[in-house]
């Protein structure tokens, strides 16, 4: 996922600013169409075959670009654990989507920020908690409240145990972000770290689908294999090539305040796509969870 890197601070202008807007969209599209794939390939089979494909672009790219991967920078140790944190995240987040919806998905994947931000404030030096970031969590805590609890008498099993299992990726995509920035991943190519994650989820997801006894797959329709092609090509080769090619030039604060656009592309795209209805509760739980992301991103004042 997202992987900071030391780069210049410079403001976001116009063209940065409608690039993050399209990467955001991207992004939030791009669980519509793990949903999509996975109505042919069994979730954990899903999460695993695009480790290995996004691992291969990626490794391609790294070989064209020159850039370092076996190096001694004492990144192994933190790259295993990174890795692993990361395989947690899909081994709950794609099965959690094939049970519940994609709206509801996205809010609670996104409390990543918040458990980033908090790990943050506890493990990395001056990254401390203002009065503007607490408000942000106190902002997305209500959200994933009123979210989880809005019509729950209705909600089946089902979808409660989705939403339950994003939330645990969600975590899972916090805790791996503070291993980044808490370790010295932080130093190394991102390219690097983003590979780690990538390689190290392989065997667990793999295994996962394996013991879970997962149908494989079951639909190679075309809607399937281009959704699939979407969340390898898409969501990771181009968008996070993107989103690294930007952490170059642009502050890493700056970047992230727009992150909070990503969970509602999530829900638009869900409700416009997949024809999924959105209630109340969904869109004040979206409300509470994007200004609380804005909030705890959002540059610090200079001075």
């Amino acid at each position: 996922m997202t992987v900071p890197v030391q780069r210049p601070a410079h403001g976001i202008d116009t063209r940065a600013a409608l690039i993050l807007v399209a990467c955001c969209a991207m992004w939030g599209f791009g669980l519509v169409m793990v949903k999509t794939a996975n109505s042919g390939i069994s979730p954990m089979l899903n999460a695993g075959l695009r480790s290995i494909a996004a691992g291969l672009l990626l490794f391609g790219w790294t070989r064209v670009r020159g850039i370092a991967l076996f190096s001694r920078d004492r990144t192994l140790g933190a790259g295993l654990l990174c890795g692993a944190t990361f395989a947690v995240e899909f081994l709950t987040l794609y099965p959690g989507l094939a049970m519940t919806q994609v709206a509801r998905a996205t809010i609670f994947l996104h409390c990543a920020p918040f458990v980033a931000a908090y790990g943050e404030h506890v493990l990395v030096p001056g990254h401390r908690l203002t009065k503007a970031k607490v408000l942000g969590l106190g902002a997305a805590f209500a959200g994933l409240a009123v979210a989880l609890g809005g019509g729950i008498a209705t909600l089946s099993r089902e979808t409660i145990t989705g939403d339950l299992l994003c939330l645990v990726g969600g975590i899972a995509w916090g805790i791996t972000t503070v291993i980044v920035r808490a370790s010295a991943l932080r130093s190394a190519p991102a390219e690097k770290t983003l590979l780690y994650q990538l390689a190290v989820s392989v065997p667990f997801l793999l295994l996962g689908s394996w013991a879970l006894g997962e149908a494989g797959i079951t639909n190679l329709s075309a809607g399937v294999v281009g959704a699939f092609a979407y969340t390898v090509i898409g969501t990771v080769a181009i968008g996070y090539t993107i989103w690294f090619w930007l952490m170059r030039s642009y502050s890493a604060a700056s970047l992230h305040a727009f992150t909070f656009l990503t969970p509602i592309f999530g829900v638009v795209s869900g409700h416009f796509v997949l024809g999924e209805p959105v209630g109340a509760a969904t869109l004040i739980g979206l409300a509470l969870v994007a200004f609380g992301i804005w909030l705890v991103n959002k540059p610090e004042p200079a001075g």
